[in-house]
């Protein structure tokens, strides 16, 4: 049952309202101060934020694992009430002076606030039951799936109309069809071999990727286009590259800033293919609906969205340097699974071959040396193997965020699982965190490399009893980072696109986005929807960490360099970041830095 609007944006404020503060409050952006003296472990304390002409801020919270908030949604109050509705709209006002904000800052988080809101509360409205959630194909949970946990503004989608996000939101749920360009090789570089499961690591050349990629009846319609394109420039038709565009992108940036090579006859549309996409959870990556084993493709919108990495900012764009690299990336990647044992034949952990890339410069944003990022990254496109061609029979897969995901009904997706895998809530948790960490841990501490596998970054699958066996990992150019120095035996070397870390670094991708960035919110989940108190929770993860320690034995100088184990580590902070601060802020105790548990085969 659809709820009504307005219900669903009283609801998306609350959860909102309830987020700020307990997210700027872990960023120390918001500074709590404590009423009264402390009471017992575990009860709630009264906690008050003061701001401004005198107004204060009061709520009820526990401290969680990194210091986390946890609020008690109910409590938390404003201070003389507000004649309107003291939502996170009033909370940003009112925290302004706290935050450092000008006007043109708390104008532009107000913008982007409200446009998450909307999306949240038609989130809202479409919510269905853990069970009905459970039911869902990959694609299909992808549009119910929430936005970064720990982000405020999250779907600000700065650039997209009502009307845009209504058609290419992933929330949205609609289908979209690419509009198909081809571009002078003046201008674009195609790269392919990246491989794929079962293709081993050969080359994949262009006239091999389209036909893979479009039916006959579309790549004879579109080479009529271009020949009658050439026929006008003078062109030759071998001479150029085609790629998919976002029709958002065709709109916005290449049917206006690409207008001297659109006249000049570089750049030729081709017309709309016919197979109907749908928008992932990362807005600028597109699954094939009608042939689900067709590649996933990534590219460039020219919109802001939550942020990535400090140099992105939350742009959208496809970088030319990462994305050039991606087959070559994904092909050395493809690599070192295929000659270790271990991840080859007792892991199921797949790299998702970015197979092909095109890239595409445009001259006079590219002759304007400091200008913005995003006039370099205007045009482009990354063919990504896709999810469907792991699976077996009864197999599932699902993304890792998607065990936050609460139904309709209050009840968990990882609840739902548990009960309907037969194993108890602890035996599922070790199935899950065994299925989580291995290949990482092997990656990382054998050939010295490290994803960005936060929860929408990875999938997981699932057997037919939707218990987990594996994951997936995704965004390989853009997300994998390499140990600075020579590299470890068995690595070979690494292309040079990668950037390069001291080794601390590279542990420090693991602690912040599966552990501050995902298990932070899962622990709890864990312990009032599965029983397993928050404690146990991470001494799961420990276990299966020594576990892998046990396996393939480290020298203790190299497990210190890492410091995956150490007592602390720097703090994320993506909200500082969004708003010119620095990504990191202080640090937090490390949940991980138990004493060692027992061997794993002696534990009883």
């Amino acid at each position: 049952m659809i709820r009504p609007l307005r219900d669903a944006w009283a609801d998306a404020g609350r959860r909102l309202l309830v987020k700020a503060v307990e997210e700027f409050a872990y960023e120390e952006l918001f500074v709590p101060v404590r009423e009264g003296a402390p009471g017992p472990a575990g009860v709630p304390a009264v906690h008050r934020l003061d701001f401004d002409d005198g107004v204060r801020w009061t709520f009820r919270a526990t401290r969680g694992t990194f210091g986390a908030w946890r609020l008690d949604p109910g409590s938390l109050r404003r201070h003389p009430e507000a004649p309107e509705e003291a939502g996170p709209e009033r909370l940003l006002l009112d925290a302004r002076t706290v935050l450092g904000w000008d006007g043109p800052t708390t104008a532009e988080a107000l913008r982007e606030l409200t446009a998450t809101r909307r999306a949240d509360a038609e989130a809202v409205r479409r919510a269905l039951p853990a069970a009905d959630l459970a039911d869902l194909g990959h694609l299909d949970l992808e549009a119910y799936q929430d936005g970064h946990p720990s982000v405020l503004l999250d779907k600000g989608r700065v650039g997209f109309s009502a009307s845009d996000a209504a058609a290419y939101a992933p929330e949205a749920a609609r289908a979209v069809r690419l509009t198909w360009a081809a571009v002078h090789h003046d201008l674009a570089t195609y790269a392919g071999g990246g491989g794929s499961t079962g293709d081993g690591l050969r080359p994949l050349p262009a006239e091999r990727l389209l036909a893979e990629e479009l039916d006959p009846r579309t790549r004879e319609r579109f080479a009529a286009t271009l020949g009658q394109a050439c026929a006008e420039s003078g062109f030759a038709a071998e001479e150029f590259v085609w790629l998919p565009v976002h029709p958002y992108q065709w709109d916005e940036a290449v049917a206006t800033l690409f207008t001297p090579y659109l006249v000049d006859g570089r750049v030729v549309q081709l017309g709309q293919s016919a197979d109907r996409y749908r928008p992932l959870r990362p807005v600028r990556t597109l699954a094939n609906l009608d042939r689900p084993h067709r590649r996933v493709v990534k590219l460039p919108l020219l919109i802001r969205d939550s942020p990535g990495s400090r140099a992105a900012r939350g742009r959208r764009g496809l970088p030319p340097g990462p994305t050039g690299a991606a087959p070559e990336v994904s092909a050395w990647l493809r690599g070192l699974r295929e000659g270790d044992p271990y991840l080859r034949d007792e892991l199921r952990f797949h790299p998702l071959a970015e197979a092909a890339s095109v890239t595409v410069r445009h001259p006079l944003y590219g002759a304007v040396g400091d200008a913005p990022d995003s006039y370099r990254e205007l045009l482009g496109a990354v063919w990504r193997e896709p999810v469907a061609t792991l699976l077996r029979e009864r197999e599932r897969a699902r993304s890792v965020a998607s065990v936050l995901l609460e139904g309709a009904d209050g009840r968990t997706l990882a609840e739902e699982l548990v009960a309907r895998s037969g194993l108890g809530a602890r035996a599922w948790l070790e199935r899950f965190l065994a299925a989580l960490l291995p290949g990482l841990l092997h990656h990382l501490y054998r050939y010295g490399v490290a994803f960005r596998p936060h929860g929408g970054n990875t999938v997981m699958l699932f057997d037919g009893h939707d218990i987990p066996i594996g994951i997936a990992v995704k965004d390989l150019a853009e997300s994998v980072t390499v140990l600075a120095g020579d590299a470890p035996a068995g690595a070979g070397e690494a292309p040079a696109a990668l950037p390069r870390r001291p080794a601390g670094e590279l542990a420090h991708l693991l602690l912040n986005t599966v552990f501050a960035g995902h298990f932070r919110f899962f622990a709890p989940l864990a312990e009032r929807g599965l029983g397993v108190p928050e404690g146990e929770f991470w001494a799961l993860v420990r276990a299966e960490i020594d576990r892998y320690h046990h396996r393939f034995p480290q020298p203790a100088d190299r497990i210190a360099s890492f410091g995956l184990l150490a007592p602390s580590f720097a703090r994320a902070a993506p909200n500082r970041e969004r708003f010119g601060g620095d990504g990191f802020h202080g640090t937090v105790a490390n949940p991980l830095a138990l004493p060692a548990l027992l061997d794993p085969d002696e534990r009883p």
